[in-house]
């Protein structure tokens, strides 16, 4: 029997007392509830004139498509394709909502970043302005003290006009003159007690040395390491390349630190600030950079300096590690506060033009040497930017300038060799002629002097009288025949050489022979 309103068979059957009709329990309860009165015969009908009926288990029978393999073949591939739709549904809009997620993070990253720049514009150039006025009170009275220098001047006067004016300089005021006197006197006084470290490398170290490993730090189609310096506390080498990039290189490890790339042409000339994470390099680009590391431990650019209108060639670092210099081909050199940026004075010579092409302080700062395309070497004095002295000799451009430690000795390299010169006399004591050199430099000791040419020459050093002794020829692995430069490791116990290949190149003893050398030390 089915029930009269579903036409099924009704799983809670019901029959009416009035109407003697059979229903679904929960549907004839509805209606009576709704309407009052029986669905079929519309006559009043109440809850109390419907009988529950007393039936075994119903069994439904099954439909007639399912009742057979075919029937049920048929339901599956239904639902198979019902469900393939609603998961290809579903796949659509994952992918909309990956694209949007990932348009909106890019938009977050990008964001991010140009809140970045911005914030560090802001500090910079509030930096700068603190800077300038705490500087500003000084400029009238430098102004005047400098404006005319016998044998120097400084190129900013303030009273320069027309487009090619320099730009007016703050000045080297006498707070910067005072801290630079008493550094000047401190370390004088340190350099009487100075004695050769015991750990320094011996001669017959230095004999057994050959090349120990060869790092390919810049790019193959612009080689050429054309600077590099040396971070003793940390071992830690800085390469200024061809490939406008500069790289500082972990020794110990092996492995690249960090590339520090923002100039477009050539790095000439690279130098760490003493024990600081800042790094200075000086570019064909016509600008010099102070580079700092940041909180990834990588290094970004914190000043980008465009005081010079052409290539400059060195920067050197004073022993204060708060100031240093930039020389030019523009006929300058200018005189910066590191933590600033800001270039207190540049500096010209009116007695005749003269392009620099190298710079180095003296140990205890108050003396500047300059070299220059027209083979003079100029010495400065940095308190007053006067030249005090100048030599002459050298055939074609110098190529770089090195004072020794003790502070007697001053050796200059050229295309036609290396002159050393005695800084009491003012005279050159010693040539050696080593065509096309590139490089001199004295280790951190005194001790030792290096010249990269066509191969690398390492000498003992003496006194004006004495003979300086080779101790030490290395060849020049590159294959080029030109080594530019070359710099002695932390108490001379390696030697690094750059040449007109990527590559940077670690001289020193052999494991065997280092082992045997310490134990002679202990």
């Amino acid at each position: 029997m089915n029930c009269a309103i579903s036409g099924e068979v009704p799983v809670e059957p019901v029959v009416s007392k009035k109407s003697g009709l059979l229903y679904e329990k929960r549907l004839i309860e509805t209606h009576i509830s709704d309407f009052g009165k029986c669905p079929v015969t519309g006559e009043p009908h109440t809850l109390d004139d419907i009988v529950a009926i007393k039936t075994g288990k119903i069994v439904k029978p099954k439909p007639l498509h399912t009742a057979s393999i075919p029937g049920l073949l048929g339901t599956f591939q239904t639902e198979w394709d019902g469900l393939m739709l609603s998961n290809f549904s579903l796949e659509q809009q994952l992918h909309t909502a990956r694209q949007e997620l990932s348009h909106a993070l890019y938009q977050h990253d990008a964001a991010c970043r140009v809140i970045a720049r911005l914030k560090k514009e802001r500090d910079e150039a509030r930096q700068l302005l603190a800077e300038a006025d705490r500087q500003l009170p000084a400029v009238p009275e430098v102004a005047t003290a400098n404006a005319n220098l016998s044998n120097g001047k400084r190129a900013a006067d303030g009273g320069e006009q027309g487009p090619d004016a320099k730009k007016m300089r703050l000045g080297i005021s006498g707070e910067v003159i005072t801290e630079l006197t008493d550094c000047n006197a401190a370390l004088s006084q340190q350099r009487k007690k100075r004695q050769i470290p015991p750990t320094l490398a011996s001669i017959d170290a230095l004999e057994k040395f050959t090349q120990l490993s060869s790092h390919p730090l810049h790019k193959t189609n612009k080689p050429g390491i054309f600077s590099m310096d040396i971070l003793h506390s940390k071992d830690i080498i800085a390469t200024g390349g061809m490939d406008t990039t500069a790289v500082l290189f972990d020794r110990p490890s092996g492995q690249i630190f960090s590339t520090l790339t923002g100039h477009s042409k050539k790095v000439t000339s690279i130098k760490f600030v003493g024990d600081t994470d800042l790094v200075l390099t000086a570019s064909s680009d016509k600008t010099v950079r102070i580079w700092g590391s940041s909180e990834d431990g990588n290094y970004a650019c914190r000043h980008t300096l465009k005081d010079h209108t052409a290539e400059v060639r060195a920067v050197t670092v004073h022993a204060t590690n708060k100031y240093f210099v930039s020389a030019s081909l523009d006929s300058t050199w200018c005189f910066y506060d590191i933590s600033s940026g800001l270039c207190l004075a540049q500096v010209t010579d009116d007695s005749e033009k003269v392009d620099y092409t190298a710079a180095a302080f003296h140990p205890d700062g108050l003396i500047l040497g300059t070299g220059t395309a027209q083979s003079i070497v100029k010495i400065w004095d940095v308190k007053s930017q006067a030249n005090v002295a100048k030599f002459g000799g050298h055939t074609g451009e110098i190529t770089s300038v090195s004072f020794s430690e003790n502070g007697y000795f001053l050796a200059t390299s050229a295309l036609d060799g290396v002159r050393l010169w005695d800084l009491r006399k003012l005279k050159n004591f010693r040539t050696f002629d080593f065509p096309n050199a590139n490089s001199v430099e004295f280790d951190h000791s005194g001790s030792y002097l290096g010249i990269a040419a066509s191969d690398i020459r390492v000498f003992q050093t003496a006194s004006v009288k004495a003979e300086w002794n080779p101790v030490k020829t290395l060849p020049d692995l590159s294959g080029t025949g030109r080594a530019t430069c070359v710099k002695f490791g932390p108490d001379a116990k390696y030697v690094a050489v750059g040449s007109m290949d990527r590559n940077l190149r670690i001289f020193g003893l052999p494991s065997d022979d280092s082992t045997e050398d310490s134990a002679q030390d202990s």
